[in-house]
């Protein structure tokens, strides 16, 4: 899919009467998903997140932005925030499928209807600026709602849109196009908000202005101040106090996690905080957050203690909310703020019981069938591998071998979960088949749908066990290597993940084979099924390296004297 992400910032967070109906003036625009409505009372501003493909967004932002400039008075707005409008800042945000440069033009055509119905100054930023010096989200704000009657008699602050004329009611917007950005902000234990704002001037990238020995402020040639850079680079930083969470916070915008990762800006944070005699006890993320950024910070504090990295998902999920304290002021629901996990598919083949998995197979409903079924083999065999290498990690002996042993681990994890997707996506394409090939066909135009619809769906329901039986071939190479190197005492483990993967493999193999008659592209059905043959030849190769390797050496164990027993 093509997916671009909105997250528009709009001046009140204290009538949920108001900013509740903005948020909901999305939800008009039919393919768009409105994700997250997180309002605070002090800052008096509502971060609103959604997503859906190009056009939509763009469709549901004007709507918004609509609302909001019919609901919002920026004569009346006192808050702990800056801004500039009562539409603040508008930013598109490329998520899957989709570049930067058309987030641009997205921000471009908003701006433009923006300012033409509304009578809005509109100033581009980021991506989307028309001068270096506008990129800045903070420069553009200079001055905030307040200055803006001078700031727009500047010849050099000139909208990109609308007339340079103060409009007292919805000030100006800010639209733009930018990367993922994260604001995150770090508890402290103090309510001085001058206290916090010293840790944000060290961790900031923009750091503090340079003084002389007289505290004055030293200024380059064209009398501007000159700054000491801080410490985190695409890190912009502001301390304030919170006095509904009764804490000072150091808030962050973190806007590009490739440079400064989550889990940096809060060990950074915690480091200048303790150096100024501070504690930080505790952090909040404000909207949603990629998985990424907590894997990755999960995955680091795994390290930190010494234990593995290659645990189920969930768990390394909770050591990341966990050590950030990401539920201190309010309570994280990763479930709710990780926006991979709100645009996942339902999954209730994945959630169900083993029991009520095999007695829904049983009955006489078609699906979940062998497909499904194969998917599931393939991600036990992908478990067992990562089970045994997480049994040997840490064992006295296997020192040497930690980083193979954790990449297994970590491997497998990946494998089972994407395998465990493949349980509902197997039955999810079945579905569509079956309701491709129930749509009318009495016209022209019904029958063209129709074949169109049961082409794509018959692609998908090849697509998907094609992706499992491609897997099993890795899943077997995991199990060969974990039975080499791995604990000897569950050598049958490694064993008996070699033949469910061998069996997944035969049964996605199978699948693939049942639906390619039905696929009426003769072309691109043989391409699919060389890619299968070939597949299925390593599946079949690994496995008798596996069987002949490790049946060969649990036969040795069993018949010597002392065979090591399963810890």
């Amino acid at each position: 899919m093509r997916l671009v992400e909105c997250v528009p910032n709009i001046s009140e967070g204290k009538k949920p009467e108001v900013y509740e109906k903005v948020a909901q003036a999305v939800t008009k625009v039919a393919g768009v998903t409105l994700l997250n409505v997180d309002a605070g009372a002090e800052t008096n501003r509502t971060v609103i997140t959604f997503v859906g493909e190009p056009e939509a967004v763009l469709e549901a932002a004007y709507h918004l932005a609509a609302t909001a400039f019919e609901l919002i008075d920026m004569r009346q707005h006192r808050g702990a925030h800056p801004r500039i409008g009562a539409v603040d800042v508008v930013p598109f945000v490329p998520i899957s499928g989709v570049t930067l440069e058309e987030c641009v033009a997205l921000a471009k055509a908003l701006g433009k209807r923006l300012a033409d119905d509304f009578q809005v100054p509109v100033f581009l930023y980021e991506y989307a600026a028309s001068a270096p010096y506008r990129r800045n989200l903070s420069d553009i704000r200079t001055g905030e709602y307040e200055g803006l009657p001078e700031k727009l008699k500047d010849p050099a602050w000139q909208p990109d849109f609308g007339p340079a004329e103060f409009n007292p009611k919805l000030g100006a917007c800010v639209v733009g196009a930018r990367k993922f950005l994260v604001a995150y902000n770090v508890n402290l234990n103090t309510t001085d908000k001058r206290l916090a704002n010293r840790v944000a001037l060290d961790v900031r990238e923009k750091g503090r202005m340079k003084r002389d020995e007289h505290g004055e402020v030293i200024r380059n040639e064209k009398g501007e101040p000159m700054y000491e850079p801080g410490l985190l680079k695409s890190v912009k930083a502001v301390g304030w106090t919170i006095p509904e969470y009764g804490c000072a916070q150091v808030s962050m915008n973190l806007t590009d996690l490739d440079v400064t990762p989550l889990h940096v800006a809060f060990d950074t944070c915690e480091e200048k905080a303790r150096e100024r005699g501070l504690r930080v006890t505790g952090s909040e993320l404000v909207g949603l957050v990629p998985k990424s950024a907590l894997l990755e910070a999960g995955k680091h504090y795994l390290a930190r203690m010494g234990k593995s990295r290659g645990v189920p998902e969930e768990e390394i999920i909770h050591v990341a909310v966990r050590t950030l304290g990401l539920s201190e002021v309010k309570p994280f629901n990763p479930a709710e703020r990780i926006i991979e996990y709100r645009l996942a598919p339902p999954a209730p083949l994945a959630q169900m019981s083993v029991r009520s998995f095999v007695n829904e197979l049983s009955t006489d409903s078609p699906a979940p069938g062998g497909g499904s079924v194969s998917a599931l083999c393939g991600a036990l065999a992908a478990a067992l591998a990562s089970m045994v290498a997480n049994l040997s990690l840490g064992k006295k002996g296997f020192e040497d071998k930690k980083e193979p042993l954790e990449r297994i681990a970590i491997r497998g994890q990946e494998l089972k979960d994407k395998l465990l997707a493949a349980m509902d996506a197997d039955t999810r394409a079945f579905d569509e088949l079956l309701a491709a090939m129930r749509l009318p066909k009495g016209s022209p135009e019904e029958q063209v749908s129709r074949a169109h619809a049961v082409r794509q769906a018959t692609l998908k329901a090849i697509q998907v066990p094609l992706s499992v039986l491609e897997a099993c071939p890795e899943i077997l190479d995991l199990c060969l290597e974990v039975a080499a190197i791995g604990l000897q005492a569950s050598l049958s483990d490694a064993g008996v993940g070699a033949q469910v993967a061998r069996a997944a493999a035969a049964g996605a193999y199978q699948n693939v084979c049942i639906n390619l008659p039905s696929l009426d592209d003769q072309a691109v059905a043989a391409q699919l099924l060389a890619r299968a043959e070939e597949a299925w030849q390593k599946a079949q190769e690994k496995h008798g390296l596996a069987e002949a390797r490790i049946l060969h050496k649990l036969r040795e164990q069993a018949l010597s004297p002392g065979a090591p027993e399963k810890s």
